[in-house]
């Protein structure tokens, strides 16, 4: 009998408990029962938000009866339109029969009859197996259904608590850099009066950072962004800690975010970015330095925080290890071409 994927609704809990329950499997079987996955409930209210800006599909597959494999295929409806963003879960005992490629396959239908060409996924494999995970199964999965590795990420991560004198020695260095300039950090919402600063840094990080041989197009800046996925923090019982870098006109000059799961207590961070006339001052370090110290300070619980960074992105990754990360895991960032 063939595979059968079915589109599941996001309100409805047992479908959306299955549906994660094969993920989080998934991922755990591939990387590590420790290995942070996003919780049940973050990916639930996730699944169900609406948003102007992208749509969001979840999908179980069955075959003689029973559920296999969960799917997951985004859409955005503004920028970037002529892409999608997918991925597949196989149930581990049920591997090796041939499930993830018809998934794979009708998957990729559903994304092109929306009228997608550009095909986004991604896959991790252990920091020691190399930069571009030969022999790893899940790149070698996508390798054969055509899935080029156009970036590859390293996942590093910094054990809390760091000490005092190390964060003081960088600061006292950063500082020295980046006279002219005020930092301003919260727990929290953005403040009203730089949020607009904020949202095209926010907007320029995809395409400002390293992108490899990814196709990707500029996100546009929009504060009505922002407040959605603040909103949706809220909802996710998680708690975003920002800091920014002010020039002599009150204009950001730089950002960084961290973001704590409320769930299962890691701190991940998100974007960090320097706009390009301010770059040279060390203000990445001063903001992440910054900011670093507000999460100590407020989440002293908080074991660990994760941070992605493209392996070319040496600048960054030298700041990181700076700080005390160290790297943890690799990510691909997988791309392919519908013709």
């Amino acid at each position: 009998m063939p595979v059968h994927l079915t589109r599941i609704n996001p309100f409805d809990n047992d479908a959306v408990d299955i549906w994660w329950e094969i993920y989080a499997a998934a991922e755990r079987a591939d990387r590590g029962q420790d290995t942070p996955v996003w919780t049940l409930e973050e990916s639930r209210l996730e699944l169900q938000q609406r948003t102007d800006t992208i749509e969001r599909r979840a999908y179980l597959a069955h075959l003689d009866g029973n559920v296999t494999a969960s799917a997951r295929l985004a859409l955005p409806q503004r920028d970037n339109v002529h892409s999608a963003e997918l991925g597949v879960h196989v149930a581990p005992a049920l591997r090796r029969r041939g499930i993830g490629s018809a998934v794979l396959t009708l998957l990729e239908g559903d994304a092109h009859t929306a009228g997608r060409s550009i095909l986004n996924s991604e896959t991790s494999w252990p920091y020691a197996a190399g930069e571009d995970g030969t022999g790893i199964p899940g790149r070698e999965f996508a390798r054969r259904h055509g899935y080029a590795l156009a970036l590859g990420d390293v996942q590093s991560r910094l054990r809390l608590s760091v000490d005092a004198a190390l964060l003081d020695g960088l600061d006292a260095e950063a500082s020295a850099h980046s006279a002219g300039y005020t930092l301003q950090s919260w727990v929290g919402a953005v403040p009203e009066e730089v949020v607009a600063g904020w949202a095209a840094l926010d907007a320029a990080v995809e395409t400002e950072a390293p992108i490899g041989a990814l196709e990707i197009e500029a996100r546009t800046a929009d504060i009505a962004d922002v407040r959605a996925t603040e909103a949706l923090l809220a909802q996710q019982n998680r708690t975003s800690y920002g800091t920014i870098a002010l020039d002599s006109d009150g204009r950001v000059a730089a950002f960084t975010q961290i973001v704590v799961s409320g769930d299962d207590g890691n701190a991940y961070q998100w974007g960090t970015l320097v706009h390009r006339d301010a770059r040279g001052n060390q203000l990445g370090t001063a903001v992440k330095l910054a900011n670093l110290r507000m999460l100590q300070a407020h989440s002293p619980e908080t074991a660990a925080v994760y941070t992605y960074n493209a392996g070319v992105n040496e600048h960054m990754l030298a700041i990181n290890t700076r700080l005390g990360f160290a790297p943890s895991e690799r990510l691909g960032e997988l791309q392919k071409r519908l013709t």
